[in-house]
């Protein structure tokens, strides 16, 4: 079971706590002492006014992929998907670069974001309002779910959330692997009661790990992590935000379509 439990948090470096306590562990080990005054810390007010931030610059250029010319939205959606993803994963094993990966990646995402969101709503009048207002409804509410303490982050919470996740992506991974052959997964992004009821759960998967963006902010404070890692937590919470974002989008979608 411990081994299981290492596996998962191993290959989920953004969502993991520990790392919250490693960055804190070089503080005291004296890699962040400067005349042994030791340097600023990371805040929970600080990693919130990152996120602002961050959420600025992907909106910026959301906003340009989405005005942009029908023949260049794909690249820049595909482009952006693919640069965020790989700035995302050097942030994940090089947290001390968050400073200058994080603002990188909100612009890249913006840009998938952008890209994707014209082509649903080239579809589906409307769809991007629902899908943007359901999103911030479903944030506001898993943040008073946190806040109450209504569902409180414990450590077997958080390896069942992380394990969840990896199964998810294993299934998206494994879709876009026969895709490459003509081969569609059934039931996944599909109408019906399954395709329904599968997306849905995605949603609450990708609610779910709000919990722990939430939690690795106070976190971080709490460990007295150093103040590079309100990059890392910012741009945690903005790669759930996305993955809420288009999940939800799809879902939408799908009922849409079944009208």
């Amino acid at each position: 079971m411990s081994r299981r439990k290492g596996f998962f948090e191993s290959r989920n470096p953004v969502m993991k706590d520990k790392l919250y306590q490693q960055s804190s562990n070089e503080v005291i080990d004296g890699e962040m002492v400067r005349g042994g005054i030791i340097s600023e810390r990371m805040t929970v007010q600080g990693a919130i006014n990152k996120s602002f931030v961050l959420g600025g610059i992907m909106l910026a250029t959301a906003l340009f992929a989405f005005t942009a010319a029908p023949a260049l939205q794909p690249l820049l959606m595909w482009g952006g998907a693919i640069g965020g993803l790989i700035v995302v994963l050097i942030a994940s094993f090089r947290p001390k670069s968050s400073p200058i990966t994080a603002p990188i990646y909100a612009a890249l995402e913006g840009l998938f974001v952008g890209g994707i969101s014209a082509v649903y709503a080239s579809a589906f009048n409307g769809i991007v309002f629902q899908a943007v207002t359901l999103t911030m409804a479903v944030f506001f509410l898993m943040l008073f779910i946190y806040k109450a303490r209504i569902i409180k982050v414990t450590s077997k919470f958080r390896t069942g959330v992380i394990m969840a996740t990896g199964a998810v992506f294993v299934v998206y991974l494994l879709s876009w692997v026969l895709s490459m052959f003509g081969i569609n997964m059934p039931y996944l992004h599909e109408g019906g009661m399954i395709g329904i009821g599968i997306s849905l759960v995605i949603v609450g998967i990708a609610s779910l790990n709000l919990l722990l963006d939430f939690d690795n902010f106070e976190k971080g404070e709490q460990y007295g992590a150093p103040k590079y890692m309100e990059w890392f937590s910012a741009m945690g919470l903005l790669v759930t935000l996305v993955w809420l974002y288009i999940e939800i989008l799809r879902l939408i979608a799908i009922f849409s379509s079944n009208d």
